[in-house]
């Protein structure tokens, strides 16, 4: 069996990055919020989801792949939003596809009914929607992955769906400890058959990762 390699992803050649800067040259806006299956948007396009525990700066790196501050908006309470948010983005005169904004997981100060509810929304959906192409999952690079994030690739394993992980807030990460914690996350997305084999290094403050992330994007869709 071939030991698959899981490396940092290459920075794009110049085509690839003007097709991800294509992609959200255009206008990006939200479209909604469903809380159940029958409230989704119809599947008559591609999409991407992100995901990550709460306070992982999902909607910072959301903002800056798209250039609007606003759009993505943190809820000061972790737990508290349990919709699945659905942006739309344009190619040109042509609907691009959907961004897809999920939750924050590790719900501390959330019921557990609700808590509840939010996972089996968040199994059907990953499961069950034939135009998902990737889930972006973001890991904070300063603390490497946690618990709750090894319950989140156990379950995109199960619904044999491909997650990318991708590590926020680089820039807060000193030197020394870089090589210790990419080890670590190496190890951890191993053990699992649905990770994709390259990770994105990511800044939304200082802008690092960004095109790369956009050109990966533009070429999944």
């Amino acid at each position: 069996m071939t030991q698959i390699e899981y490396t940092l992803a290459p920075d794009p050649d110049a085509d690839a990055l003007e097709r991800g800067r294509k992609l959200f040259a255009g206008n990006t806006d939200f479209l909604l919020g469903v809380v159940a299956m029958d409230g989704l948007p119809p599947a008559d396009r591609l999409e991407v989801c992100f995901a990550g525990r709460s306070n992982v700066g999902k909607s910072s790196l959301i903002n800056a792949l798209t250039g609007r501050k606003g759009l993505a908006r943190a809820s000061n309470t972790p737990g508290r939003t349990q919709e699945i948010n659905f942006f739309t983005t344009l190619r040109g005169s042509e609907n691009g596809p959907f961004l897809v904004d999920l939750p924050g997981y590790g719900y501390a100060n959330a019921p557990k009914a609700v808590v509840a509810k939010w996972q089996r929304l968040l199994k059907a959906y990953l499961s069950g929607r034939q135009t998902l192409r990737r889930a972006f999952v973001l890991v904070d690079a300063r603390h490497g992955v946690k618990p709750v994030d090894e319950e989140i690739f156990d379950l995109l394993d199960r619904a044999a769906l491909t997650f990318q992980v991708v590590l926020t807030k680089m820039d807060k990460v000193r030197d020394k400890d870089r090589d210790a914690m990419l080890a670590q996350v190496r190890k951890a997305i191993s053990k699992h058959p649905a990770a994709y084999p390259e990770m994105v290094l990511t800044s939304s403050e200082k802008g690092i990762g960004i095109p790369t992330l956009r050109s990966i994007i533009a070429d999944l869709v």
